[in-house]
């Protein structure tokens, strides 16, 4: 698939900071209101998306911080 036919394959490559970025234009833009029924169904679908990317960077902190905890301390 192209980014044409799946037009959220560039979320993938988003750091958290940029992906909540955009998630919360989206989530304001949906707020407002205006938007065609169509246009609004494409805007949720990449803020669920968007979401998702969040929480896979959310998650692997988590794991690192947990990892981190598991080591032994090297101060001496």
């Amino acid at each position: 698939m192209t980014a044409e036919t799946k037009p959220n394959a560039d979320i993938e490559g988003l750091s958290y900071e940029e992906a909540r970025e955009q998630l919360v234009g989206i989530v304001t833009r949906l707020e407002t209101g205006g938007a065609s029924l169509e246009e609004s169904l494409a805007l949720w679908e990449r803020g669920e998306a968007l979401a998702k990317r969040c929480e896979q960077w959310l998650e692997g902190a988590r794991k690192r911080l947990a990892a981190a905890r598991d080591q032994p301390s090297q101060a001496g």
